[in-house]
């Protein structure tokens, strides 16, 4: 489906299958001389298949398509290895360009962190491999063009500023028209659900830089927000302090759970509270406990920066505790 949005801005509906986001919102901006896809999808075949006819409608050649990928995970940069011609232009954040050029050991150092917060070794193989992330990534290296904080990319009529929103991940990156009030926001702002806010390294604070984010992009005089899934945002304002509002009650809610007593971050998400529609967090799917103990994770870390938790290591595992 291609639908459009304002003057030579197009939406695609990229299909996600079998996962709740349902489909991706991949961005084509059409210009006299370069056309601008912004992420692509995961790199299977029915993302493949949309994409390509979503170009066709609009008379789009790939050979004069440049990408710009918001951040690093599958649903959004799978496909741009797949997608490039001679002469086309990738664009993304430097932290996030490393990580999809990533080798395995990406995996293997996720495993030993993981397992220190109480995932089952058990199920931490069937874990990854259905992960999307690792099933559907870019296969290739992409010589990405790197973009900053502040750069400027225009594309035919638009005039964007990059905006990194670190947080959903280390380098998620937006882009602001400052001149037509609109900022298209990838994962960092989402109308009908939240964005996962996930740890997978002891090394950073990922809601703390969450927060920090949606506050910087505050001040933007934003009308109308493009994000990566569901529906256009237009009140902006109004969905950050959604947003910040959600991330509290969550907080809240382990602050809670523990105490009870110490635990560790995979039985903190099993006490949580989830959108799912089964009864016990043991009957999730594997890789729905992967996410939400990666949530936890990352509530527990924002949470002991504030000094309102603290750790130790037992057996191997870290327990927390009010």
């Amino acid at each position: 489906m291609v639908l459009e949005i304002m003057p030579n801005i197009y939406k695609l509906d990229i299909p996600i299958p079998k996962n709740p986001l349902k489909s991706l919102n991949s961005y084509v901006i059409k210009s006299a001389e370069r056309t601008l896809v912004i992420d692509t999808g995961l790199n299977r075949q029915e993302c493949r298949a949309a994409m390509d006819a979503g170009l066709e409608e609009l008379g789009v050649d790939l050979a004069n398509v440049d990408f710009f990928i918001t951040h690093m995970h599958a649903d959004h940069s799978g496909l741009v290895a797949g997608l490039m011609k001679k002469g086309s232009v990738a664009y993304c954040s430097a932290e996030d360009a490393e990580i999809i050029n990533m080798d395995e050991s990406h995996w293997e150092t996720m495993r030993v962190f993981v397992q220190t917060g109480g995932f089952p070794a058990a199920e931490f193989q069937n874990a990854i491999e259905k992960h999307p992330a690792y099933k559907y990534r870019a296969k290739e290296y992409i010589d990405f063009t790197i973009v900053n904080d502040g750069d400027s990319l225009t594309v035919g009529d638009y005039q964007f500023v990059c905006v990194k929103t670190p947080g959903h991940t280390r380098g998620h990156m937006c882009l602001y028209e400052k001149n037509k009030k609109f900022l298209i926001s990838g994962d960092h702002i989402l109308a009908d659900i939240t964005p996962n806010i996930s740890l997978w390294s002891d090394r950073h604070d990922p809601l703390h830089d969450y927060l920090e984010s949606l506050e910087k992009v505050r001040c933007l005089d934003v009308q109308l927000v493009l994000p990566g899934h569901r529906s256009l945002i237009k009140d902006f304002q109004g969905r950050i302090d959604e947003l910040k509002r959600h991330h509290r009650t969550r907080a809240d809610e382990v602050l809670m759970i523990l105490s009870k007593g110490p635990l560790n971050a995979y039985e903190v998400a099993a006490q949580m509270t989830w959108d799912m529609t089964y009864d016990t967090f043991e009957e999730f799917p594997v890789s729905q406990k992967w996410f939400a103990a990666g949530e936890a994770l990352a509530h527990l870390k924002y949470l002991e920066g504030l000094k309102d938790v603290k750790r130790e290591v037992l057996d191997n595992t870290v327990i927390f505790s009010r």
